[in-house]
């Protein structure tokens, strides 16, 4: 059995799968972090309704910490507003935003510090192009943190190797049509989630469907098509 691992979980199909995993290994307590991003609500339900459908008595409460950014971002910037959000063809790049694993990882730190938990991991995928989910990074913010609290953290991605069609392949044992993908997500009746369908998000989710041969049973809010083309990052 592993230690104790904090799981940063967003209730993304990535972060689920690595809640999954690691809860298999041993004691996972999800980390949940609110920020102020638009989309939070559906965030939040995915995740309970995952956590439900695995029923492992190895995945702790989540833990939800919270710390507003709109001040930093300001109300106007997409994630805060929910309008102009990078559509189904914006280039991956368009849905960076600055400093997100600094928040969630140093969070997470601090409360590891607070409840003996030394291992932290993060569901970041091959091919993610951003600064803050590099294994130098990884390690830099683990020793930063560390020395900072006093408390010896490690932070891990397990999956920074997989593309997200061989996540979903590998994985079909799992409710990830609970899982969320998307920017803009609505409510439908019975407080079902329906992805937008055009989002850079909903598009990346569709494509991991198709390129692994596998039927995508995702509510989307109108047909979605695929590109030709394979990229997968996780925002």
């Amino acid at each position: 059995m592993n230690p104790p691992t904090a799981v940063l979980a967003s209730g993304g199909m990535d972060s689920c799968v690595l809640l999954a995993n690691i809860a298999e290994q041993g004691i996972a307590h999800p980390i949940y972090v609110e920020t102020g991003i638009s989309w939070e609500w559906a965030e939040k339900q995915t995740l309970s309704k995952f956590i439900i459908a695995l029923n492992n008595p190895n995945i702790k409460p989540v833990t939800t910490l919270s710390l507003p950014v709109k001040a930093l971002y300001g109300q106007s910037h997409w994630t805060m507003s929910g309008e102009t959000v990078p559509e189904y063809d914006a280039p991956d790049e368009t849905v960076y935003i600055p400093g997100r694993n600094i928040i969630l990882i140093t969070l997470a730190a601090i409360w590891c510090s607070l409840n003996d938990v030394h291992r932290i991991v993060i569901g970041s995928l091959a091919g993610n192009p951003f600064p803050d989910a590099t294994p130098e990074f990884f390690q830099s913010v683990a020793n930063s943190n560390g020395m900072g609290l006093d408390h010896p953290i490690t932070v891990e991605a397990p999956l920074r190797r997989m593309h997200k069609e061989e996540l979903l392949a590998s994985n079909l044992e799992l409710p990830l049509h609970l899982t969320l993908t998307c920017s803009n997500p609505q409510r439908g009746a019975d407080s079902a989630i329906i992805h937008c369908a055009q989002c850079n998000k909903c598009r990346e989710r569709h494509e991991a469907y198709v390129d692994a041969g596998i039927e995508d049973d995702t509510i989307y809010a109108k047909p979605v098509r695929h590109s030709g083309e394979s990229r997968n990052p996780e925002g």
